[in-house]
């Protein structure tokens, strides 16, 4: 049964849990870092465990200045609080089987790959909010080991890792930091894109709100050590009069980094609330585009356990599939 949605529950995190830093995270004060990943702990308990030095970041303690490096292990600590929990975020494990069952693209010994709809956080972070891992979790209660390869945007919807071996894990993550893995993406953007091929190199600056939450933009700074080269090569797949369809491969894996490079060009992503048209925005959900035109469709690498050639693809989303038919009508 559903739980009332305005129920508050002890939520007892009776073991330090340790969190590794990724490049979505690089650079992030760990005041804000900890506000965005607890986020129904109080402020004021998250400055109480920082100052304690019961967080500790590569077993260090660390003050609230410290910005976090990618492969930082930071520790939190057990936690105990009253935190309300709505309905929607902890289903009944017979919804969770079903939901995990629906979205799988690919499975063996090693590897999970799931069609993650767009709207679903890949980690609900310490488990204090539900996202795609803590669901896979507990659809399979069994398991001995599940843990996220990587991470896509919560707008954003696509192929998205498990490893199931921990031995499969340790092999993507080299794979990914020696860019062995092709990623492409498909999105429809604003404007007419005119050259069938085009390689983007920008580079880019990450920040953070007040809030915690991640922003980046473009920048001309080369001296600053903060700043990031991405890449990406594009491709026209179809011209839609205002609208372009495109093939994005990857050639670097930045935060933001297709939304921002085409934003930047002036060919904003339809839908996207970060970095897109507004008022653009508003009118297409009108016409059904209540989403990010953005979905990864394709992986493909040596499979990390047998090293054969893999290659994983996911469906567009019947929502986005709907949309294109619209435009191309």
């Amino acid at each position: 049964m559903a739980q009332n949605s305005n129920a508050k529950n002890l939520f007892s995190h009776e073991k330090a849990t340790f969190v590794l830093v990724d490049e979505a995270s690089e650079t992030q004060k760990i005041d804000n870092f900890l506000l965005k990943i607890l986020k129904n702990v109080p402020k004021s308990h998250i400055y109480k465990i920082l100052r304690s030095g019961e967080v500790r970041v590569n077993k260090k303690r660390i003050d609230t200045s410290y910005r976090l490096k990618i492969d930082d292990q930071v520790r939190i600590p057990p936690i105990a609080i009253k935190v309300e929990r709505p309905s929607h975020v902890i289903e009944p494990q017979q919804q969770r089987t079903a939901w995990l069952e629906t979205n799988i693209i690919y499975e063996d010994d090693g590897l999970l790959a799931i069609n993650k709809p767009s709207r679903y956080a890949v980690h609900g972070g310490s488990g204090l909010n539900f996202g795609v891992i803590e669901l896979i979790r507990h659809a399979r209660p069994k398991a001995k080991f599940l843990e996220l390869v990587h991470r896509i945007d919560r707008e954003t919807s696509g192929i998205l890792l498990i490893a199931k071996k921990r031995s499969a894990l340790v092999n993507m993550h080299d794979m990914m930091r020696h860019n062995r893995i092709e990623k492409k993406y498909i999105m429809m953007v604003k404007g007419e894109w005119t050259k069938p091929k085009k390689t983007v190199e920008l580079l880019l600056k990450k920040t953070f709100t007040q809030g915690g939450d991640r922003r980046v933009n473009v920048t001309d700074g080369e001296n600053d050590s903060q700043n990031q080269m991405s890449k990406t090569i594009f491709y026209l797949k179809k011209s839609l009069g205002t609208f372009s369809l495109l093939e994005a491969k990857l050639i670097t894996g930045r935060t933001h980094q297709l939304r921002v490079q085409l934003a930047h060009l002036g060919f904003p992503i339809l839908g996207d609330d970060k970095y897109g048209d507004f008022a653009l925005n508003k009118a297409l959900q009108k016409k059904g585009l209540k989403r990010m035109f953005l979905h990864a469709f394709s992986m493909k690498m040596k499979h990390p356990l047998t090293e054969e050639l893999l290659e994983i693809k996911a469906p567009l989303p019947p929502e986005l599939d709907a949309f294109l038919s619209q435009q191309t009508s």
